[in-house]
């Protein structure tokens, strides 16, 4: 793992992004804004699931207008999660015509690729800048290869035509992104906001290309980044593109703050990109949210299907546990668990683990071994296998995590 890549640190409502701080994890709602309950109950889920930062559109003076009751209706929910608001188009209008939620939001992300063309760009662009120093708010500046600067992309495209080796056209996309990235900053900074006032983002839909983009934005400047892979996708597909390239970039150090943008499913959880956002850091061994469990892909020797639910329940206890047990039980975010599913491997993992069971596979004796720190702790027998583990785990973790007086 590579030495963190040095970036001014931006206050956000509370929560610092960058300067060598803990890498941020955040999320977006998909409900509709200007219904005020059903966004603020996403935004307050979001938050409860580990979501350190919630962006909400902000595209309709309906939205707009929304915008300080959902803050008001977070806060009586119990979540004190920074609000950002996510402006595109109309976003100079809604902020000058809505002064409550320009003070209301704890950042205003912009994409420069539709503030505004031609000669309304720039101005459009620097009025969103000017509300945001008027209120002391930080601003996102967020390029997006489907809607990047075509003022940008044509001229650096005419620049490399008339070269006598034209580079491939993939290539001048990449540095046209970064182009306007650094450029809006620089007229940011130049219309009155603060350098530690700038978040950085350019965000595309590929590995390979997400990879490239930061490596060059990251060397231009010490800006705070914002990683993410846009429009990854659904399922399986969203989740390992996501992790691929997070994990590129922050095994180099790069990076400040990240979201995991995954289609859901129909009616499914908004959640479970914070869920993965978090396993990608985790994984890096970067931060800690969860106990981790270690189990078996099982083979031949685990015909029975005992140890993938065993697995799958003590996982499920961990995550239901938490609320509680974070709370109570300082640090308990860093144990080690592991579920085997036979003598192969299963003994070994289990020393390994701060706690571990090596469940009998096919045809050995039906006796289950619980390892606690490194040494054979007991057996346990019979049909209550689950629940006595379970109780084994709550003790472990009252010794090892004590409360705080």
């Amino acid at each position: 793992m590579a030495a963190r890549r040095h970036s001014t640190a931006v206050d956000v409502g509370g929560m610092v992004v960058g300067g060598g701080r803990p890498i941020v994890v955040q999320s977006m709602t998909n409900t509709d804004t200007a219904d005020a309950d059903a966004t603020a109950i996403q935004v307050a889920r979001l938050a409860h699931a580990g979501s350190e930062l919630v962006r909400i559109t902000v595209n309709t003076e309906a939205a707009a207008a929304a915008v300080p009751e959902i803050v008001r209706k977070v806060r009586g929910l119990g979540a004190a999660v920074p609000i950002v608001g996510d402006f595109h188009y109309n976003g100079h209008q809604l902020l000058a015509r809505f002064p409550e939620t320009a003070r209301a939001l704890a950042k205003y992300r912009i994409n420069p690729g539709n503030v505004g063309s031609g000669r309304h760009h720039d101005g459009h662009f620097t009025d969103i800048v000017r509300v945001a120093v008027d209120n002391a708010k930080p601003v996102r500046i967020g390029v997006n290869w489907g809607s990047l600067d075509q003022a940008v992309l044509a001229e650096l495209m005419d620049a490399n035509a008339k070269q006598a080796e034209p580079r491939e056209a993939r290539l001048v996309m990449i540095e046209a992104m970064v182009e306007s990235a650094i450029r809006s900053a620089e007229l940011a900074e130049a219309t009155g906001l603060a350098h530690d006032r700038i978040i950085l983002s350019a965000k595309v839909s590929g590995v390979r290309d997400l990879v490239e983009v930061y490596r060059r934005l990251a060397a231009r400047g010490d800006y705070a980044l914002h990683l993410g892979l846009t429009e990854a996708g659904m399922g399986m597909k969203g989740i390992v593109a996501s992790s691929a390239g997070l994990s590129l970039l922050l095994a180099e150090g790069i990076g400040d703050t990240i979201r995991v943008s995954i289609t859901p499913e129909p009616g499914g959880d908004r959640t479970e990109e914070v869920a993965v956002a978090q396993q990608v850091l985790q994984s890096l061994g970067i931060r800690s949210f969860l106990p981790q469990v270690t189990s078996c892909p099982g083979c031949g020797r685990t015909t029975s299907t005992y140890f993938q639910e065993l697995a799958r329940d003590v996982q499920t206890y961990l995550r239901d546990q938490m609320p509680a047990w974070r709370e109570k039980h300082p640090g308990v975010e860093e144990l080690r668990v592991a579920v085997m599913g036979c003598v192969v491997n299963g003994p070994g993992e289990s020393k390994h683990a701060d706690i571990g069971i090596s469940l009998p596979g096919t045809f050995e004796d039906p006796v289950a071994p619980v390892f606690i720190d490194g040494a054979l702790d007991r057996t346990l027998r019979g049909d209550h296998i689950v629940d006595e583990f379970k109780v084994i785990l709550e003790n472990y973790v009252e010794r090892r995590f004590p409360s705080h007086p």
